[in-house]
Parts: C-alpha cells; structure tokens; sequence
C-alpha cells in the first residue's frame, strides 16, 4: 500500500526488483494518484478516496506556493503546518475509504495480503 510521490518512486525499483526474481507484486492505491500508475510488472488493485484529480493537483499547487512565499517565519510555519495537516487528515480518510471497500478487503484477505 503505497504513498505517492517519493515514496511510490523508491519502492516502484524494489517491486521492479521483486517481479524479476519471481514474485508476484499487488498494489493497492487510491485511483487519484499523482505517480502510482499500473504496470505490466505488478497487478494493481484501485480504490476510491475522499479527493478528485483536480483536488489532489490544487492542494499540490497551493502547497508548493505556501512553500516558496515571503514573510515572516511564523506566517510561513503555518501556512505550511496547515497544508502538511490537510494532507495528514487527506491519508487518514484515504485509509478510511480503502478500508470500507468491502470487495477490495474480501480480495485481499482471501489473498492473505
């Protein structure tokens, strides 16, 4: 179960590595992802999220600009402790969502994840 960004992009090697020496690989990720793609080296396994695509971008958007903007410390720290927070409750309810997946949790177990 990934995060996206540098996250998925280190592990994305290992489970390249993985499929290489035999194993096989299952990726459970929300369907709005910024690099969690399928691909022919893993089977992927999609649920829903509590964001759409243009949400996620948005959020990104606003982030990186929280990120570069002037002021004082103390304004910055919590623009950003702001942004950093909406992501943290954004990764919560996406577990939330995966977890309530009825069919999506039937398959994993009877595939002893």
């Amino acid at each position: 179960v990934p995060v996206d960004g540098s996250h998925w992009l280190s592990m994305r090697e290992v489970l390249d590595i993985l499929r290489q020496r035999g194993h096989e690989v299952v990726v459970v990720a929300p369907e709005v992802s910024m690099h969690i793609k399928p691909s022919e080296n893993f089977v992927m396994k999609r649920h829903s999220g509590p964001i759409t695509q243009e949400e996620m971008e948005e959020d990104f958007k606003a982030f990186l600009y929280a990120s570069l903007e002037e002021g004082s410390f103390l304004e910055r720290f919590l623009k950003l402790y702001q942004h950093m927070k909406r992501l943290g409750d954004l990764a919560v309810s996406s577990c939330e969502h995966l977890l309530q997946n009825k069919e999506l949790m039937s398959y994993l177990e009877e595939s002893k994840f």
